[in-house]
């Protein structure tokens, strides 16, 4: 594992701080070597960046934005802050990972990772924790006893060696630039300046030394992207920001209106993605995964064209490879052999089937749909909001998740619904829901008379502008 943050920095210490934050709020561009130097201020603490000043750099930034080559600078300061990870010279050109800009229900990564891994992938995925009304992957994973996210380098790449995939947390030395520059942003109001977002997702992976990624960009009322317009934006900002790093880039535009799946919680979207991982996940799920590991397969030429890539994913679905490198995954993880066995080992034909091995809510409560009709939408971010509440999400970084509570839906956009038949069930530890609570899942559910025709979750694919 090399260090990126040993260069010589006795060539920029004729920068000033004051000089750089006037540059930029007046609108001009600034240099590698200046982009670089206020980098270094920031990890080494060498007095050269006060907070007050990264500040004032962060609102220039947010204010004028930056060019695509001060965003590639940007990006590469950031990679090399801290750890690069390096792997066997064998592993080059099969490298992979994946990064969603944050959904609902979403528990594509739990179902990818060891897909692509039965396709002959390496897959070291660095994820992250629920935060909001989001979920987070390893929240999710942790509902199952004894999985453990916290590994070294060394332990990881013998976890590929055995299993071709991984899902564990970012290390403390894993581009430590991101951490100081996130909670800056966080205080002065810059989180959604667009270059700023795209070193903080792209310098992270970068620093994971993949060869390709898959972009999973949402929009929608769930979305950090309300519209398709600010999605593209977006996603072209990260896939060109990539590219600029040297890893082959795509992004697939989802749509984030109505929940990913039939589950929101984290045991429920681990039974999911084992039904998933069984090839018998709801629809939107298998094409969310099939789509983003069939990209990722043609993107490094481990498959034909993206169609083949594709039914390789399905195929690893259908057949158990996938559901045997996730049980191979969870108990190299820390899961014991046994408990994993009896999770992957028996199809999941039921949801409610996963409380026979994982920790169960106290209480389930059944709410009916209030006419006949077809499900026109389903807001996703009233119920995650619901969902949070009950304890599955975190509103601040400090709370503890609850893994056993949770929504699960019986009916999906399209859906032909009889007035009184149970629509949602809600999982809680309380001994009843609060009417506001009853009220609110019943607002997030639109019924209308005619017949509503489910449309794709894949809206646009975004390539890198020299692919255009």
């Amino acid at each position: 594992m090399e260090n990126g943050n040993a260069r010589d920095h006795k060539s920029c210490t004729s920068f000033r701080m004051p000089d750089i934050i006037r540059k930029k709020r007046d609108g001009h561009e600034l240099t590698t070597d200046e982009i670089n130097w206020f980098i270094d201020g920031v990890v080494n603490k060498h007095g050269a960046c006060e907070d007050a000043q990264l500040g004032a750099l962060l609102m220039a930034i947010y204010q004028n934005g930056m060019t695509p080559h001060e965003t590639e600078i940007l990006t590469s300061a950031m990679t090399k802050s801290g750890d690069i990870l390096d792997w066997p010279d064998s592993w080059r050109g099969k490298l992979v990972d994946k990064h969603s800009t944050g959904g609902v229900g979403d528990k594509i990564s739990l179902v990818l990772a060891p897909a692509l891994a039965a396709c002959g992938m390496k897959v070291p995925m660095i994820s992250g924790r629920g935060l909001g009304h989001t979920g987070g992957t390893l929240d999710k994973l942790e509902s199952i006893p004894g999985y453990n996210v916290l590994f070294k380098h060394q332990e990881i790449i013998q976890i590929l060696e055995k299993v071709g995939c991984c899902i564990v947390g970012q290390s403390s030395n894993l581009v430590p630039a991101d951490k100081k520059l996130y909670a800056t942003r966080d205080v002065t109001s810059t989180v959604e300046s667009l270059p700023l977002i795209a070193a903080s997702i792209i310098s992270k992976k970068a620093a994971e030394s993949v060869d390709a990624l898959v972009l999973d960009v949402k929009v929608g009322k769930a979305a950090f992207n309300k519209t398709k317009c600010e999605g593209r934006k977006l996603a072209k900002a990260l896939v060109n920001a990539s590219e600029g790093q040297g890893v082959k880039t795509i992004a697939l535009l989802t749509d984030m209106e109505c929940p990913v799946g039939n589950t929101i919680g984290n045991a429920l979207e681990v039974a999911e993605a084992l039904q998933c991982l069984q090839g018998s996940g709801p629809d939107d799920l298998m094409e969310l995964v099939c789509q983003l590991g069939g990209h990722l397969l043609a993107l490094t030429h481990n498959a034909l064209s993206e169609d083949d890539g594709v039914n390789d994913i399905h195929n690893s679905l259908c057949d158990g490879t996938a559901l045997k490198c996730f049980e191979k995954m969870l108990v190299t993880q820390g899961v014991a052999a046994d408990l994993a066995e009896k999770l992957c080992a028996k199809e999941m034909q039921d949801i409610d089937d996963v409380w026979k091995q994982l920790k169960k809510a106290k209480h389930s409560t059944d709410i009916k749909i209030p006419r006949d009709g077809f499900i026109e939408s389903i807001d996703a971010y009233e119920l995650a909001v619901v969902s949070q509440k009950l304890g599955a999400g975190r509103a601040k970084a400090t709370d503890n998740i609850d893994h056993a509570v949770g929504i699960r839906l019986f009916v999906g956009q399209g859906s032909k619904v009889k007035e009184g038949e149970t629509w949602i069930r809600v999982y809680h530890n309380e001994a009843a829901l609060p009417i506001e609570t009853v009220e609110t899942i019943q607002k997030a559910v639109t019924v209308v008379d005619t017949e509503v025709l489910k449309s794709s979750r894949i809206i646009d694919v975004i390539k890198p502008d020299h692919a255009d």
